[in-house]
């Protein structure tokens, strides 16, 4: 097939880990076109706009994007690019995989789970946030409806089902935020009921990262609300190692953008060691998306076999003496094969 994409590089490490990314994935010969376009403080500087017009119908040309990591500037009135994204695009799922690699510091071996968060509504809501003129009482709001809830609970269904997957729990605090979070407990246990295939489990959000430590074994996919969702994924990428294995997917009905969920590390920038698996991982899940499972799956497996047989090519975090590039070039060759 031949399909072209936007491809945002991003700030800091993200070019070079983008490069090394798109020439994995020609060699993996996908049919893949490229649309670059700028977001980010590359794009302040250049075009005055965090995120310009002509990025965003680029990406809504495609529907399919490839994101290195972004630099939103603290203050001054800047709104998050991603949160941005998520609700121009109206990406209401954010698919977080946890998957253990070989050769990372990681204390566990052999987890496996998805995480799959509300990523549109929740406690990330621009509105409804006040202080009050002392300075002394912060509001807040939170706010879940029962479309979100449904539609991000049906997705996580839906997706261990396609997947194989065999359980689901559903994660909330329904027994103190009775209401938001007691909507979304009550909507995940009408849809499981649709779902008989699949186990389901629900389970208290402090009890869930105690047992996530204690016994990650017995979750399969998690699904969630936007807070909680984002405290979960990033503590199961803790169990594989970290963020520089976390690839992000954040899907809606008309769009999908991938990427990885790490910052964009100016304090490595342009010394060529970063490690590139995240962004990799976000385009193998990419290609699921765009049909070509056996191409996902053929460059995760490159990318084990890499960190596990080539030491000297993967980057120092991850115990190597090799670079981004050394890396990269080394996934692509076993890709070719």
């Amino acid at each position: 097939m031949s399909k072209t994409i936007a491809v945002i590089p991003g700030d800091g490490i993200g070019p070079e880990i983008m490069t090394a990314t798109l020439r994995v994935l020609d060699a993996l010969d996908c049919g893949l076109s490229y649309d670059t376009v700028e977001a980010g403080m590359i794009a302040l500087e250049k075009q005055g706009d965090l995120l310009p017009k002509a990025t965003l119908d680029t990406i809504a040309k495609h529907q399919v994007a490839l994101k290195g990591p972004l630099t939103t500037p603290v203050g001054g009135g800047f709104t998050s690019i991603n949160v941005t994204l998520r609700r121009h695009f109206d990406l209401y799922a954010n698919v977080r995989p946890a998957i253990s690699f070989p050769g990372t510091k990681a204390r566990y071996e052999n987890i496996d789970i998805i995480t799959v968060r509300e990523n549109t509504e929740g406690a990330y809501l621009a509105e409804g946030q006040t202080l009050s003129e002392d300075g002394e009482i912060a509001t807040s709001m939170i706010r879940n409806t029962r479309k979100g809830s449904a539609r991000i609970v049906r997705y996580a269904f839906e997706m261990a089902v396609k997947k194989g997957r065999k359980k689901v729990t559903a994660v909330h605090k329904a027994n103190i935020i009775k209401t938001a979070s007691g909507l979304f407990l009550n909507v995940a246990r009408e849809i499981a009921k649709e779902y008989p295939q699949i186990e389901f489990n629900e389970m208290i959000v402090d009890n869930a990262c105690m047992q996530l430590v204690m016994r990650p074994e017995q979750f399969d996919v998690i699904v969630t609300t936007n807070l909680f969702g984002d405290i979960l994924s990033d503590l199961c990428a803790g169990l594989v190692g970290g963020l520089g294995l976390a690839p992000g997917d954040n899907i809606g009905e008309h769009a999908a953008i991938f990427e990885a969920v790490h910052g964009s590390a100016p304090d490595i920038a342009g010394k060529g060691i970063a490690n590139p698996c995240a962004l990799l991982l976000a385009a193998a899940d990419m290609l699921d998306h765009l049909g070509m499972v056996e191409k996902g799956t053929k460059l995760r497996q490159a990318i084990r076999d890499t960190m596990e047989n080539d030491r000297d090519h993967v980057t120092p975090d991850l115990g190597g003496k090799g670079s981004t590039q050394s890396f990269g070039e080394a996934i692509a060759k076993r890709v070719k094969a």
